[in-house]
């Protein structure tokens, strides 16, 4: 049937905790000023066309109040 599987010991993970390293990582690059303007516009432009598909949606979406016409097809004008 099932074979059983061997118990994972976890004492390698509660020793993990007091492990503590006189290794500092190095610290981060800085980012250069066309890495940062490079952000900012992929920023705008994102945010530009979340706004711009709002404004071009939210009138598809409101629904209509009274419609100006009523709309038949010209098949039924003649007869």
């Amino acid at each position: 049937m099932f074979r059983r599987r061997e118990p994972v010991p976890f004492a390698f993970i509660a020793e993990a905790g007091k492990f503590r390293s006189n290794v500092t990582p190095p610290p981060p690059e800085r980012a250069t000023a066309s890495q940062i303007v490079g952000r900012t516009l992929v920023g705008l432009v994102v945010v530009a066309g979340l706004v711009g598909s709002m404004l071009f949606g939210m009138p598809a979406l409101s629904p209509d109040q009274s419609p100006a016409q009523n709309q038949q097809s010209e098949a039924s004008d003649g007869r």
